[in-house]
């Protein structure tokens, strides 16, 4: 076999593994859960391997380098070097795991994917799987189906359309980077008549898809990616025309689809009339911006966001809300100024290149002409796309999404390629020097996502056992120790084998001292793992009361408090260990201070924007019993 052969061979399996991936990601719910993050590191490991192959087997192969890709070579250095300063560490690793692999996918990508053959079938195929999520969309909305493909839609959006996700706005966020890409096709692309016809349908289609996902962020950005689109477009004489009518057209249509689609009408006027989901986000940006306050430079770790959020909330968020709702305060509340000016650097050169690039892409000095171009259509299509989820991540976190922070980091890989356009001078020849630092890179690489990759599944798949088994049961304890030591850095899994043994403990049965005290060494080893779990403090010191250990349990109750200072939960729980305390000490004054915590905690509730997951009828049950213990001591008086 030939090298030319080799080289060819491999550059067509690596542009199948990148379409897998992209095609993957959305139809999988965005790739959110840990197992289909799994088929996405495989398919990256892939194509490193494929890229190994080529570069010391296939022909001479050059590295494409544009200012861009430093930046992210450089990020994915600084996530590495967080990992190793995070409080979290597990949590770290996943965040930094994700980081390497959109690194690797962009420099897979802006390598190998280049050429106009590839930039084309990677469109088509975007513009086809945004096409058919869409139409899918719309079956939901018109149906009212209850189902995102075999997974039950949550309560709050039964009315919304989502596609193949579970939000309906990260639904919205990859449409809006695929439609201005279509859009370009549409009328500058170097197709023919009934390709044309189809993309234009599949315009039609993605509008009508964020149009059925009531998301404002998602209309708010789309009407303005079509006004950015349509006025570089009219500018053009050659264009005016047809983008007039094109425009004329789509505005009439979307006017009465919107006044003859009572649904759509009546969500999207409830939606904006109400105020309680805007209060709560402002108040978790409120959080955020306190949260990087106390760490400005380097922000307080990959993913750690919600699990430091507790100390920072306000009483009206009594909730997990799991990321910031604002992809730029997430990233400076998790990386700092550090991060920020990172990912802040890659979009900014992604821009500059291509101004660059556009007068040598565009074939003709006047700017856009009648002659149909691709290169054009990449170049402007993407830079509307990014800019839209840009915009929209101001008011959503799309990028916590896997399959829209892919997809936005290969349609900027996408674009900076075509800076080869522009000059010569970002090729760098592959020498020893050069392929011995991407063997180094592309080894390390696969290592991480296949070693890290099997451990991950092993651990989720008997997870997965032990969410089907009786809640707090013994025989769900014995699959989490199992799961444990597969990977004893989760916390999340300590933790909850310390939650099942103290329910045993309280639940009064034989060797119920026995059961706290291996209920505590679960707790211990949850606060190592995560020292600001609030309710891993509470549940200890709550093990503790029951022993009668109450030395020990009070500074743990009172660490609780410090870590979750305005949660509800903790506080009703903390009148729950002055309760235990009144008990042994037999005094007025501490049944009054447990009483004070009550009160407090049920009123946070009652005021409280959004209903908690937790169940508050323990909070109002313990103030009961607290009330009849003061009647039982006045009496006594």
């Amino acid at each position: 076999m030939n090298r030319e052969l080799i080289d060819r061979l491999c550059e067509r399996g690596i542009l199948g593994l990148v379409l897998a991936v992209l095609v993957y990601g959305p139809i999988a719910t965005g790739a959110v859960r840990a197992n289909d993050l799994l088929v996405l590191q495989t398919l990256t490991g892939g194509a490193l391997a494929l890229w190994l192959i080529r570069l010391w087997f296939g022909e001479s192969h050059r590295l494409l380098l544009p200012p861009v890709s430093w930046v992210v070579a450089l990020f994915m250095g600084y996530a590495v070097l967080r990992y190793f300063q995070a409080d979290i560490e597990y949590v770290a690793r996943q965040e930094v795991i994700r980081v390497l692999l959109y690194g690797c996918l962009f420099f897979i990508i802006i390598n190998h994917l280049h050429h106009q053959e590839s930039l084309q079938l990677i469109a088509y195929v975007l513009i086809a799987i945004a096409t058919i999520i869409s139409a899918y969309a719309i079956y939901q909305f018109a149906t009212n189906s209850p189902y995102v493909l075999r997974y039950v839609k949550p309560v709050m959006y039964m009315k919304r359309a989502s596609g193949t996700y579970i939000c309906p706005n990260h639904l919205a966020g990859f449409l809006e980077m695929i439609f201005p890409l279509a859009l370009a096709y549409l009328f500058m692309g170097k197709v023919s008549h009934i390709v044309r016809v189809l993309i234009g349908y599949g315009v039609l289609m993605m509008l009508a898809g964020i149009g059925v996902t009531i998301s404002r962020g998602g209309w708010i950005v789309t009407g303005i990616a079509l006004l950015v689109f349509f006025a570089l477009l009219i500018r053009k004489r050659s264009y005016r025309i047809p983008a007039l009518i094109f425009l004329v057209f789509l505005v009439v249509g979307m006017i009465f689809a919107y006044s003859n689609a009572h649904n759509v009408r009546e969500q999207f006027q409830q939606r904006f009339s109400s105020t309680q989901w805007n209060n709560i986000r402002l108040s978790i940006w409120k959080s955020a911006v306190e949260m990087w306050k106390d760490e400005p430079w380097l922000g307080v770790g990959p993913g750690h966001f919600d699990y430091r959020f507790r100390q920072y909330r306000s009483k009206n968020v009594q909730m997990r809300p799991e990321r910031v709702h604002n992809d730029y305060l997430n990233t400076l509340a998790d990386w700092g100024v550090v991060g920020f000016a990172l990912v802040a650097s890659a979009w900014l050169l992604m821009y500059l290149g291509a101004l660059k690039t556009w007068k040598f892409v565009r074939h003709n000095p006047d700017g856009l002409t009648s002659r149909k171009t691709n290169k054009a259509a990449w170049v402007l299509g993407g830079c509307i796309g990014i800019l839209a989820i840009l915009l929209h991540s101001f008011l959503d976190f799309n990028f916590q999404i896997p399959a829209n922070a892919i997809l936005a980091v290969a349609i900027m890989a996408l674009v900076s390629s075509h800076l080869r356009f522009a000059t010569d001078r970002y090729w760098v020849s592959s020498g020893w020097v050069a392929r011995l630092l991407v063997t180094a890179f592309c080894l390390a690489s696969m290592g991480v996502f296949y070693v890290q990759g099997v451990r991950l599944w092993r651990e989720q798949r008997v997870l997965e056992q032990a969410k089907i088994c009786p809640v707090n049961s013994l025989k769900k304890a014995a699959l989490l120790e199992k799961a444990w030591q597969i990977e004893p850095k989760n916390a999340e899994t300590t933790a909850e084998l310390g939650e099942i043994f103290r329910s045993e403990c309280f639940a009064g049965e034989r060797n119920s001292k026995d059961m706290g005290e291996i209920a505590i060494r679960w707790f211990e080893r949850t606060r190592a793992l995560n020292p600001f779990d609030a309710y891993n403090y509470m549940r200890h010191g709550m093990t503790l009361d029951f022993l009668r250990r109450f030395d020990e349990a009070s500074p743990l109750m009172k660490r609780a408090n410090e870590l979750d200072p305005n949660g509800y939960y903790v506080l009703a729980h903390l009148g729950w260990h002055w309760v235990q305390l009144a008990a042994n000490e037999e005094r007025n004054s501490r049944y009054a201070q447990a009483r004070n915590f009550y009160t407090k905690a049920i009123e946070w509730f009652d005021q409280s924007q959004l209903l908690n997951y937790d169940d508050n009828t323990v909070a109002r049950r313990y103030k009961d019993i607290v009330l009849r213990k003061l009647a039982e001591l006045a009496q006594k008086k």
